[in-house]
């Protein structure tokens, strides 16, 4: 049961039914469009869905994603995997598609932690942060933080940097280090437990594909550099795929996002802002905006300065933007329905004559 070896545990085993004994349990590792690679934990197979599983989908979530739990057949020798069914997912991590479309874009699933990745010299920002934090606050993804190129700060700049984040997030679990120390790898390897999944997530250019390498003991991923220009990096990362480290631990690389916007996260953001969350229990109205109303509890705090102020306008630009994203993309949906209704009925119609 090598499949074991890759974090499939009794949450999977109890989704199989007693007619599915027959098919092959495997993990997605990479996807490549329509295309699927599969490990059983010894073996991998380019797999293929059914057109059953095609027919049924219908967003995006309803595909497998990299660090699904597939039941497949193999044929061919062996050499193919045709896909079944996805299982029931412990998590999946999503967020709304790049561009104007407003549609959900799967990042992975089955993640036990997500890590986020930021490059001290050129790419931290805390708002940037609280995006990702909320992200995987809504999807109930416990995070770790982990800052890139501390070697370029002295002591005390990097001090300073510390300080600030420790006290932005005192229970998550942070490290600092450089893709060029080999004590840095060895501190973050030793922290990866076996068994578990890790998703690396953050900017183009923050070093992610370096880490991977590092993390590995080898060049798999290709890597580029930044610019010099605007400090900006370039994709070097166009898929996600799942790699095992030699320890059992194994981590989901990410395309950097150079933009990154949330549909519906609610909970996300009474997760990352909680001291602002609880004050809005005590506004005067239900219905309270936090912008202008008299006895917003909210208000007078940041009158008062018990809350920060840059905080405050990034929790209502991320609530606003969250809003807005919702009701277009339930609107769609709805657009999307009442069309599939429309189409099977002229279908029904012709039907009959």
């Amino acid at each position: 049961m090598n499949i074991y070896k890759l974090g499939f545990y009794d949450f999977y085993s109890e989704n199989l039914n007693i007619d599915e004994i027959d098919l092959l349990v495997g993990r997605v590792i990479r996807v490549d469009k329509e295309n699927y690679r599969i490990s059983d934990g010894e073996n991998e197979y380019n797999g293929k869905l059914t057109g059953n599983l095609i027919y049924s989908s219908d967003v995006p979530e309803d595909f497998p994603v990299t660090g699904d739990f597939v039941l497949y057949q193999n044929f061919e020798n062996d050499s193919l995997a045709i896909i079944h069914k996805i299982l029931k997912r412990k998590s999946l991590l999503k967020r709304k598609a790049a561009g104007k479309k407003v549609e959900f874009q799967p990042i992975a699933a089955n993640i036990d932690f997500g890590i986020i990745m930021q490059s001290l010299n050129n790419d931290f920002n805390i708002s940037r942060l609280e995006r990702y934090m909320v992200m995987l606050g809504q999807f109930k993804i416990d995070p770790i933080l982990i800052f890139s190129k501390a070697d370029l700060f002295d002591f005390d700049g990097l001090e300073s940097i510390k300080i600030k984040i420790r006290n932005a997030y005192p229970d998550v679990e942070t490290f600092f280090f450089s893709n060029f120390k080999e004590e840095d790898i060895k501190m973050i390897v030793t922290f990866l437990n076996p068994g578990k999944t890790y998703c690396l997530i953050g900017s183009s250019g923050v070093g992610k594909s370096t880490l991977i390498n590092n993390l590995i003991g080898e060049e798999i991923l290709e890597t580029k550099n930044v610019r010099e220009s605007d400090g900006r990096g370039r994709h070097t990362t166009t898929n996600r795929q799942l790699h095992i480290l030699s320890n059992g631990a194994m981590i989901i690389d990410n395309p950097g996002m150079r933009e990154l916007a949330n549909i519906s996260v609610n909970e996300g953001i009474d997760n990352v802002f909680d001291e602002i969350s609880d004050l809005a229990e005590k506004c005067r109205f239900n219905d309270c905006s936090h912008t202008v109303e008299k006895g917003c509890a909210i208000l007078d705090a940041l009158e008062e300065g018990t809350i920060d102020k840059k905080r405050y306008n990034n929790f209502l630009k991320i609530r606003k933007e969250s809003a807005h994203f919702e009701r277009s993309y339930l609107e769609r949906r709805r657009r999307d329905k009442e069309f599939g209704k429309m189409v099977k009925s002229i279908l029904k119609h012709k039907k009959k004559k």
